[in-house]
């Protein structure tokens, strides 16, 4: 409020000041008041600006996860279906038709650690698809190899990461599959890929 508009609110009354206060100093502090609060609500009222960003579905990324997650997801739930994970049909994969294998050499060729091939094998051991031996020529390693049950049960699996496939690119024509598959090889070779996609 203006110092002309206190006036009037004194003047009729509006307005009651203690008679120890002198007038003319109630108002000075009462406009320092006003000014104070003023100044407060002007600083919350004003709010940073903010730089226009792009949704989300604007980038390529976006829309590649977009469909990575539904195709992972529907592949996790049909493996589930055989008490395997998406990581445990790599590593099976990796070893089918392959004999015995040192567990470095199978890290190597599907860019995996050493500590996450130990886990997965421990994992497959227990279920009965792949086994654990002494290395013949070196007695300080092993070798990992599909017991019979893991050999029967990989070209099942295959199936339905066949089935999979068809499900999500069954419609497209075999041109656009193909440049699909193009495009995204060129990028493993520009950015230098080399681990093997576990789901």
């Amino acid at each position: 409020m203006t110092l002309s508009g206190f006036h009037a609110r004194i003047t009729h009354g509006l307005i009651d000041i203690p008679p120890e206060i002198d007038t003319a100093i109630w108002l000075t502090r009462k406009l320092h008041t006003c000014s104070l609060l003023g100044n407060q609500k002007t600083r919350k009222a004003i709010t940073p600006s903010k730089s226009p960003i792009p949704p989300l579905s604007a980038h390529l990324g976006y829309w590649r996860r977009f469909v990575s997650n539904h195709v992972s997801y529907a592949f996790a739930r049909k493996l589930a279906d055989k008490d395997v994970t998406a990581a445990e049909w790599v590593v099976l994969h990796g070893l089918y038709g392959e004999g015995a294998v040192a567990p470095s050499s199978l890290a190597d060729r599907l860019g995996l650690t050493r500590g996450a091939i130990s886990k997965l094998a421990d994992r497959l051991i227990q279920k009965k698809l792949i086994s654990r031996e002494d290395d013949t020529k070196d007695l300080r390693a092993h070798t990992l190899a599909l017991t019979s049950a893991g050999t029967a049960l990989v070209p099942i699996l295959a199936a339905l990461a066949d089935e999979n496939d068809a499900e999500f690119f069954g419609d497209m024509s075999a041109k656009e599959r193909a440049a699909l598959e193009r495009a995204l090889k060129s990028l493993v070779t520009r950015h230098g890929l080399k681990s093997i996609p576990m789901t």
